[in-house]
């Protein structure tokens, strides 16, 4: 039962970070307006590997769940998943939006010889802003699918292995 609950948290970690980085890299290259197909693919690489970092060193379902049985909430319940959800985005997403923006600055500044006038603390800022709420919408939504289906995964692995 340990192993099981383990490998399901494995599993949301790579599968929630990938998904976040491919939604997160892509709202930030569109936004930018200056959307190139290397820009998003570079972007991508980067989140996932900082998302698959977080994942993986930080308990975020954890301390989710913790969150939420603190403020005495009934599990699975809309408030119950609307902390644990803020609670994901709190972890994930300044980290990221900070990473992808500082890279995007650096590489502004880098093409324009340091001639463009830019202030790194009001991209973020705005940044921030944007992918703190889509980072919500998509945590809400797409968290319960994928935790569903590997439930249903090591559920049916269990029973394959009992025959």
């Amino acid at each position: 039962m340990r192993d099981k609950k383990r490998m399901i948290g494995v599993g949301m970690s790579i599968r929630m970070g990938i998904t976040l980085s491919f939604f997160m890299s892509l709202t930030g290259t569109l936004s930018s307006g200056h959307f190139t197909a290397v820009g998003f693919i570079m972007s991508f690489i980067i989140s996932s590997v900082i998302s698959l970092l977080i994942g993986f060193l930080i308990p975020v379902g954890a301390i989710a769940q913790s969150a939420s049985r603190a403020l005495k909430l009934k599990e699975g319940s809309v408030l119950a998943r609307c902390v644990e959800t803020f609670i994901y985005d709190l972890i994930y997403t300044p980290i990221m939006t900070f990473l992808m923006v500082f890279m995007a600055y650096q590489m502004v500044l880098k093409q324009s010889g340091g001639m463009v006038p830019l202030r790194l603390g009001e991209m973020y800022l705005r940044a921030l802003a944007l992918c703190f709420i889509i980072g919500f919408i998509l945590i809400y939504i797409i968290q319960p699918i994928f935790l569903k289906s590997l439930i249903k995964k090591y559920e049916n692995d269990a029973l394959t292995e009992e025959k």
